[in-house]
């Protein structure tokens, strides 16, 4: 009788000790995913400088940017110039290696602009980077424009070798058609200008153009 007593305070303890450990490792809690909106426009106006710290080859590097806000292609967004220089045009914005020919820049970002929307647009952009590349489309997130469509033509036709040129075109979508942002960089300049070009796209902002 006290053996089968003692069988039993024994399953409840085994039970009660159970329950608390069970408690003591509670899952912790997950937060609902945040939505990422595009941002809106900044406020800063077209031409004002300032200083920004990013990430390049490992390292912190301060960088002078000067902020561009382009209300005939209606998009804003901060460059670093220091080491481009900004041409603007009617129709686009480039901004050029500071030691490129302007006449025939080989690292250089484009801005332009679409009446027609993105997912037109990103099918004749690789329909014609397809005559020299074998290029690849993704959906992309931009910090501040939000979702984009970016082509990546970093591979050669016949993918045998890569090429001396390397593109990154970014479609950003707008309530009014979208916008184009072309990276163009040699391969030897992929991890310095390359990077340079991406930090610059992550502070893109599109909004309504004047044209």
């Amino acid at each position: 009788m006290r053996k089968k007593a003692f069988s039993i305070l024994l399953a409840c303890l085994c039970m009660f000790s159970a329950a608390c450990g069970s408690n003591s490792k509670k899952a912790p809690e997950h937060a609902e995913p945040q939505v990422k909106e595009p941002a809106i426009e900044t406020g800063r106006r077209d031409g004002e400088r300032f200083e920004g710290v990013i990430m390049l080859e490992g390292m912190e590097e301060t960088v002078k940017y000067e902020h561009v806000k382009n209300s005939t292609i209606g998009f804003e967004m901060d460059y670093d110039y220091e080491h481009f220089v900004r041409l603007s045009e009617p129709d686009r914005d480039r901004f050029i290696s500071c030691y490129d020919n302007p006449q025939n820049p080989v690292d250089y970002l484009e801005v332009k602009t679409s009446t027609e929307d993105a997912d037109a647009v990103a099918a004749s952009v690789c329909e014609m980077l397809s005559k020299d590349y074998e290029p690849s489309m993704s959906s992309f997130m931009l910090d501040h424009a939000g979702s984009c469509i970016r082509i990546d033509a970093s591979a050669a036709k016949g993918g045998k070798v890569m090429p001396d040129l390397l593109q990154m075109v970014y479609i950003i979508p707008a309530t009014d058609g979208c916008r184009i942002a072309t990276a163009q960089y040699s391969i030897e300049s992929a991890e310095g200008f390359g990077k340079r070009f991406h930090n610059m796209m992550d502070t893109f902002v599109a909004f309504q153009s004047s044209r």
